[in-house]
């Protein structure tokens, strides 16, 4: 039964995190495939390439939501074991299990042919489901790093690590911040499987940083450039031929 139960969670978290958020938001507000734009991924900072900021902070919003959703649906599925010590071990296993589903869905999800993120939304919503606290300090490094060095990549990885040394500092001194108890290493497991995702996910990036090629925020990629250079150019020439036809008439 317990293994049904594992399986119904994984599968769960994984179609969780499979709904293309900034695919369906991108072609709903700008009628634009955000997998055609810039780095071809569907996360926050290449929908804001392709469709603008609100376009992007709804596709945040909903890739932080569908990690969180995994996460609770997987507490709802073990929820009521009645021998209390089983209860813990398998809820926060069961968390941790429907968390990480949730980022391979939105990192290779089934409806765009197991492509799609990087799984940084995702994986802070998941972790804000386990213990909210870490996930607030994760996404403040992320946007504090991001907006100060023009590098949202980079205020990713910042963002990750930290989550980490947070929740492993705590479960070394054994705090339990706004927790009854202590803090799990479950937890701290699941940030570390979580900062791999996002630094590997994150290894082409890291490739352009070190060579100083990254894109900053809010920076079209050459191909958008040279086609929106392509379209300026095309239109004083049609304005130009309309005028001559006119005066020829």
């Amino acid at each position: 039964m317990i293994v049904f139960m594992y399986i119904a969670v994984a599968v769960i978290g994984y179609l969780c995190g499979s709904i293309p958020c900034g695919v369906l938001i991108s072609k709903w507000l700008a009628k634009r495939d955000v997998r055609k734009v810039g780095s071809g991924k569907i996360g926050m900072t290449n929908v804001l390439r392709t469709a603008g900021r609100k376009a992007a902070a709804i596709s945040l919003i909903l890739d932080i939501a569908k990690g969180a959703l995994a996460v609770g649906i997987a507490g709802l599925i073990f929820w009521g074991n009645k021998d209390m010590f089983t209860v813990f071990t398998l809820n926060e296993s069961a968390k941790i299990l429907g968390g990480l589903a949730a980022i391979v869905g939105h990192n290779w999800s089934v409806f765009l042919k197991f492509k799609g993120g990087r799984g940084v939304a995702t994986f802070m919503g998941a972790l804000a489901g386990l213990y909210w606290p870490a996930a607030v300090l994760g996404g403040v490094l992320i946007f504090l790093v991001g907006l100060r060095t023009k590098y949202m990549s980079m205020g990713s990885l910042v963002g990750a690590v930290g989550a980490f040394f947070l929740l492993t500092a705590f479960y070394i001194l054994k705090i339990g911040f706004l927790r009854s108890s202590p803090m799990p290493v479950e937890y701290s497991v699941f940030v570390l499987i979580g900062v791999l995702f996002v630094w590997v996910m994150h290894r082409d990036n890291i490739t352009r940083l070190y060579n100083g090629t990254e894109r900053k925020i809010g920076e079209k990629s050459k191909a958008s450039a040279k086609n929106s250079a392509k379209n300026t150019a095309k239109v004083p020439a049609t304005v130009t031929a309309k005028v001559s036809n006119r005066i020829r008439k």
